[in-house]
């Protein structure tokens, strides 16, 4: 081993003495970038890798709380980026986050399951690149069933098998669906619905069959079973059908009640019964006429029809004549042998004949006209029935009072419908229902006498109660006038005793007030002085004050007067 790498050493040594200058720099810097090259690599094999669990950022802060709890709960590694991207340590794991997600329903709404192929790596296998494109298909049309209205949720799951050599060796494409209702949708009982969510599958998977496909409940049940659903059909055709009649009576109802109540007033009218019979069949029906053909049309301005008709006109003619004359062509045998013609006929051989033939043929135009009806729903019978309340009038005596039974109520007279209107009113039914005697059709109108008690009842009441008001109203208006006439005449009495009372004071100070001036006036007379009180100067000064003034100002004493009078 020595010797070998001495040798190995003396070889290297003799190699490198040998090169030049050039090739010695570049044997060296080829080594220290291989050596670089190395050193990196191992560098990064040693840096932990971070495989994104979603393509996509959470972009949303509460929902990306809510999976970040959740992927906390479940014990599963993750970091979160600042472009709000969450990674995992390795591939495993982020497989396992993801179907965590995908069981509690937290991925977010806006992911695209296609996202997976904008990731390109050297490493993805064919397989992989099935796995993904199964997975992107699967969560593609699981979004598409959830967008529906009356889909709370949808599962799907998908066999797609590899593709076989010869056809009838290739196993068929098939899926399973799952799918829950929304509360209070009829999704499970409607056909047409289920249909289409079968055949959104259908046309999203290339080579899936119709017959291939499964579509079920939470329950288990299968939807796509259609051969249960008849009896739904037929209830629901059965249903829609009298849906039809009713909306139709209904309009049948307006329209009698529309021609009925201009006349004879909506209370007086009730339709007692309708039923319209519809007849729902289905069929087609071509009906041929032939018309005659028109060779010049009307003049509109002479007062007469002058067009003019022919049956038909004539489109081809063909004629055959066949003549013949001369005599006819009799068999006979070899010659020199008699012929085999029977003796009666021998002597018709030189007999000239004669014959002749003629035939003609001429093709006619007409006019043909070709309707083709479809079948509707159309009416097969109707049959109504219309009651007609005559009228109550009030009765009134000669004063124009109206006339109370012994009861209180008003007396009232019944008028019957005659029966020229009954006659009119049904006429008027008839062509409001569109009447057809042919059609079996049937329209009664009746007089009959409504029930009134209650709505009488109503009017006798409501009229007491006026009667009642307008007694309260008079008997208060009589009570307030008596009170007044009684104040006015207190007040007059009262005023009229107080000037009474006043005229006998002043009467009594005017005497007392003559006296003391005669009493003065003779003590004057005979020299005899008379002493006043302060008081009784001050009173005789205030009455020749009030003397004075009412003698200047009749008008303002007056009003003073009257004032002292309403004051008391």
């Amino acid at each position: 081993m020595k010797e070998w790498l001495q040798k190995l050493r003396e070889q290297l040594t003799g190699l490198w003495s040998k090169w030049t200058t050039v090739q010695k720099v570049l044997f060296v810097a080829i080594v220290g970038a291989a050596a670089i090259g190395l050193v990196t690599l191992i560098t990064v094999s040693a840096a932990p890798a971070r495989v994104p669990v979603l393509t996509r950022p959470v972009e949303e802060p509460e929902q990306l709380d809510r999976i970040t709890q959740r992927l906390d709960a479940e014990s599963i590694p993750f970091t979160v980026g600042p472009d709000d991207v969450i990674y995992a340590e390795d591939q495993q794991t982020a497989r396992r986050a993801r179907a965590v997600l995908v069981r509690e329903d937290l991925i977010p709404e806006r992911t695209d399951p296609w996202e997976i192929f904008d990731v390109e790596r050297w490493t993805d296998t064919d397989f992989e690149r099935d796995v993904n494109f199964r997975r992107a298909l699967t969560q593609s049309v699981e979004q598409h069933i959830s967008a529906l209205r009356d889909v709370d949720w949808a599962r799907v799951n998908l066999a797609i098998p590899d593709d076989a050599l010869f056809t009838e060796e290739q196993d068929p494409v098939t899926a399973s669906v799952i799918i829950s209702p929304r509360p209070g949708s009829d999704l499970r009982e409607d056909r047409r619905r289920i249909e289409g969510i079968e055949r959104l599958v259908m046309l999203a998977v290339d080579g899936l069959e119709r017959d291939n496909i499964t579509i079920n409940d939470p329950s288990g049940v299968v939807l796509n079973e259609f051969d249960r659903l008849t009896a739904f059909d037929e209830v629901d055709l059965r249903r829609r059908e009298l849906e039809l009649e009713r909306n139709l009576e209904r309009q049948y109802i307006q329209t009698i009640r529309s021609a009925l109540s201009g006349v004879w007033g909506e209370d007086r009218v009730r339709v007692a019964n309708i039923d319209v019979d519809l007849d729902h069949g289905k069929y087609d029906r071509e009906i041929e006429e032939f018309s005659p053909i028109e060779i010049r049309p009307d003049d509109p301005r002479t007062p007469f029809d002058d067009s003019e008709h022919v049956l038909n006109i004539p489109r081809s003619t063909r004629d055959f004549i066949e003549e013949f004359e001369g005599t006819g062509f009799n068999p006979e045998g070899p010659p020199g042998q008699e012929g085999q013609t029977p003796p009666e006929y021998l002597d018709r051989a030189g007999v000239v004949g004669r014959y002749s033939r003629s035939e003609q043929e001429q093709n006619f135009e007409l006019n043909r006209t070709v309707t083709t009806e479809k079948g509707a729903p159309r009416v097969a019978r109707i049959s109504v029935g219309v009651a007609l309340d005559g009228r109550w009038q009030r009765e009134y005596d000669e004063e124009g009072r109206l006339v109370r039974q012994p009861d209180g109520s008003i007396s009232r007279e019944y008028i019957p419908v005659s029966e020229d209107e009954l006659e009119r009113a049904e006429e008027l039914v008839q062509a409001a229902v569109g009447y057809q005697e042919e059609r079996g059709d049937s329209v009664r109108v009746q007089h009959i006498q409504f029930d009134r008690t209650a709505q009488f009842e109503r009017e006798d009441e409501e009229f007491r109660r006026r009667e009642q008001i307008q007694q309260i109203v008079l008997y208060s208006l009589l009570g307030v006038a008596s009170l007044l006439v009684i104040f006015i005449i207190f007040r007059l009495v009262s005023r009229e005793l107080e000037r009474r009372r006043r005229q006998r004071e002043e009467e009594l100070a005017r005497q007392h007030q003559a006296m003391r001036e005669a009493a003065l006036r003779s003590a004057e007379e005979e020299g005899t002085e008379v002493e006043m009180s302060v008081e009784e100067r001050a009173r005789m000064e205030m009455q020749e004050s009030a003397v004075n003034m009412a003698r200047e100002q009749p008008e303002e004493v007056a009003q003073l007067i009257r004032t002292w009078l309403s004051e008391e």
